[in-house]
């Protein structure tokens, strides 16, 4: 009987359930040992001894993926709420505020304005939860959320490349300088973002379909560098219709150019992710379901 209640106790190692929840979570073990500082071997003894001790079967181990038993999906959350209250306790007894951490990743220009506003009014509901926003181009957003760096992602694809919890399509637009045009210089020059960038390719494609002949004028990440170098007369590019300022004019059918409607935005969220980043997803759907097309 003693050895019973032994091995009982033992299932409810805090240690051995955030080995779960963190694979669970992440989708992978590799990515759960990257989130956890650990190893892809040490995360898998975790869960398997959790798994021993429960008697129960609580992962379905792909090739790629691992994803909760219905079993599992019940431990799950049980293993959140015992989580959450150990660090509660710990946040009381130190005094510290925080509880529940979400990391965000969104495009540059999603990272202000009605966004910052909607994360406002979600801290205000939510003040235990600390939010780490992080902006950059979504290649990198979405290969950070694919190793498990990042709970909620907002992402531009290819129609149809990934599915997610909800998308949008992007309108796209064709600038110039408004003061000082470009285009008709030849060869045109081209203001893009980095190799990979996703319309880069769109954006030489075009250009070539018209035997224009072209140069990369321009190169930065950032989206801002973007539209100044475009303001200041530096070469052409192309940007969803939010990003086109005053200092641009927009290239219409009369310029060759074709209309780009292929970008969609997609906003990624694991099946298994806590309460909170479901209702922030939830704030961020209808934000951006309200928005113009």
């Amino acid at each position: 009987m003693g050895d019973i209640q032994k091995s009982n106790r033992s299932i409810f190692d805090l240690d051995l359930l955030r080995a779960l929840v963190t694979v669970a979570d992440c989708g992978s073990f590799t990515a759960a040992a990257t989130r956890l500082h650990s190893t892809q071997s040490t995360i898998s003894q975790k869960v398997r001894r959790l798994e021993e001790l429960a008697g129960q079967r609580l992962l379905d181990r792909g090739v790629r993926d691992a994803r909760p038993t219905d079993i599992g999906e019940t431990v799950l959350g049980y293993a959140r709420r015992m989580l959450a209250l150990n660090e509660e306790l710990a946040a009381a007894l130190s005094g510290e505020g925080a509880g529940t951490t979400i990391r965000i990743g969104v495009p540059e220009d999603f990272a202000a304005g009605r966004t910052t506003r909607l994360l406002a009014d979600f801290s205000r509901d939510h003040p235990r939860v600390k939010l780490e926003v992080s902006s950059g181009l979504s290649r990198g957003l979405a290969e950070s959320y694919d190793r498990g760096e990042l709970d909620l992602v907002l992402v531009k694809q290819r129609r149809g490349s990934r599915e997610g919890l909800a998308c949008w399509p992007e309108p796209m637009c064709w600038i110039d300088a408004a003061a000082a045009p470009t285009f008709a210089q030849d060869p045109v020059p081209l203001v893009a973002f980095p190799p990979r960038g996703l319309y880069r390719e769109d954006m030489i494609d075009a250009v070539e379909a018209l035997g224009r002949r072209w140069r990369i004028s321009f190169t930065s990440s950032s989206l801002g560098g973007i539209q100044a170098a475009v303001a200041d007369g530096l070469g052409i590019s192309l940007l969803p219709a939010r990003a086109v300022t005053a200092a641009h004019v927009v290239l219409g059918p009369a310029s060759g150019l074709p209309v780009v409607d292929s970008i969609e935005r997609v906003l990624l969220q694991r099946p298994s992710a806590e309460p909170e980043v479901k209702t922030l997803a939830a704030m961020l759907v209808r934000m951006l379901g309200e928005e113009p097309a």
